[in-house]
């Protein structure tokens, strides 16, 4: 679920070609590709913000334009992406982000990527705040106690250690930045003031406008609610084409799975006929945002997550068993999470909870976000959020989990041209421009900015024959 660059001059290479082909019952997608920084690499598509928003667009049109319809055929691409695959809050944190992990290169480099498509649009003579909802808010993890403040100086230490401007903020400090903040006397916090966000919704609809200028000189093409049903293989076994309801889409460089927590389910159906059966052990984790508009009364200044939002993020998924067999168990989660966003609206968050592919709003999991927001911030103790019903928007999306915490990305055993990316969880904004940048080095044969090799589909994926 998160946002994608692109240039904003069409690039004259004409052989830059890539398409998007939504899967079966999307969800709130936005497809989308382009070039980003010229011609270096092909960007993954777009899907619309993590959470799908229960209104109309603020200007009160429908949440998809699509292109010119195009008539049933044949069509040839370089790249034929299947599915969307951004996934996030608009959260561009490192403060929660373990340095020498696994995926710590990885959120850098997207990162970096990030601020240099900000510092792009400026150049170009546009507001990145206006486009896209660019804030270098900063972000702080906040302890309530003596051991979670400890915690923090450590990982102070390690973030300074990595490269990245970090501080510990005693009570008193953080008081300072945060006056609505109210922890004991033993808390504190670890602050990175160069952290940003963006407005999700801004940026993809910033990106999908400039997309289409690409669609023009061939070279660009949607095709909205259009199942792909099968892959389609040459002689030699190469993934060629993917076959929709409608069109026989080829691709003369690769095909790429990138359809969230469906990816399992979507790959399964897509190489029945291969001999193949691949099992992506990918599932949806139930999300809940509360947005709540023209709260005057109120005013954060950074980004703030509860240091206990680590444990919540990498919380794993428990099992249950009934009379036929083994079931997940619903296991709600609920961490705070709280900023305003572009517009100045109270952005509060988050749950986490496995529940299949339910996307029905929950009142309770609001109440428990709501009360949860109100053990940092007293002044919202002091309010009812019944009386908001008329200015809030409740947010609701499925991440694609992983049991290990990372996304998958890498070519698929077995099946030449086909490239999966999914499974980034909450951490498809922060880490999708060097996803894209991954997948794309894969496909041209590059050389990586980033070691591929923790996220690759072996040993993670089994391939059963």
């Amino acid at each position: 679920m998160a946002a994608i660059a692109s240039t904003l001059i069409p690039n004259p290479n004409p052989s830059s070609n890539a398409i998007v082909s939504s899967l079966r019952s999307p969800p709130s997608f936005i497809a989308s590709t382009s070039c980003l920084f010229g011609n270096k690499f092909l960007v993954k598509p777009l899907l619309a913000p993590t959470m799908r928003a229960q209104t109309k667009r603020s200007d009160g049109t429908a949440p998809f334009r699509r292109l010119k319809p195009i008539k049933a055929s044949s069509h040839t691409f370089d790249v034929v992406v299947v599915g969307a695959g951004i996934i996030g809050q608009g959260y561009l944190w490192m403060v929660h982000k373990a340095p020498g992990s696994d995926k710590w290169e990885l959120a850098m480099r997207s990162r970096k990527l990030w601020e240099m498509f900000a510092e792009n649009v400026q150049h170009q003579g546009m507001n990145p705040l206006e486009m896209l909802g660019w804030k270098k808010t900063g972000s702080l993890l906040i302890g309530r106690t003596s051991q979670d403040s400890a915690m923090l100086k450590r990982r102070v230490d390690q973030l300074s250690e990595a490269g990245l401007r970090a501080e510990f903020l005693s009570h008193g400090d953080l008081l300072l930045k945060e006056p609505a903040l109210m922890i004991g006397k033993e808390g504190g916090a670890a602050f990175l003031p160069d952290d940003c966000q963006i407005d999700a919704q801004r940026a993809v609809s910033f990106i999908e406008k400039v997309n289409r200028h690409f669609a023009s000189e061939g070279r660009y093409a949607e095709f909205y609610y259009e199942p792909a049903t099968s892959l389609l293989r040459s002689g030699s076994g190469e993934v060629k084409a993917v076959q929709t309801s409608k069109n026989t889409l080829y691709s003369k460089k690769a095909v790429i799975i990138a359809a969230g927590c469906w990816s399992g389910t979507l790959m399964h159906d897509l190489i029945r006929d291969t001999g193949l059966d691949l099992e992506v052990p990918v599932k949806p984790r139930k999300g809940h945002l509360l947005v709540v508009e023209n709260l005057n009364s109120f005013v954060l200044n950074h980004g703030l997550m509860e240091a206990g939002y680590v444990n919540h993020e990498a919380g794993t998924l428990h099992s249950s068993v009934s009379a036929s067999g083994p079931v997940d168990a619903e296991s709600l989660s609920v961490s705070m999470t709280a900023t305003m966003d572009s517009r100045g609206n109270l952005v509060l968050g988050s749950s986490r909870q496995f529940v299949g592919f339910s996307t029905e709003m929950n009142e309770s999991v609001i109440d428990r976000i709501w009360e949860r927001a109100g053990e940092f911030f007293p002044t919202l103790r002091e309010l009812s959020l019944r009386d908001f019903c008329q200015s809030r928007k409740v947010r609701i999306g499925l991440r694609p989990y992983m049991p290990d915490g990372k996304p998958v990305i890498g070519a698929v055993p077995g099946l030449s041209n086909l490239f999966l990316a999914a499974g980034h969880e909450g951490e498809g904004l922060s880490l999708a421009l060097g996803t894209a940048e991954m997948v794309a080095n894969l496909v041209l044969g590059s050389p990586g900015t980033v070691d591929h090799a923790p996220f690759a589909l072996e040993n993670r994926c089994c391939m059963l024959r």
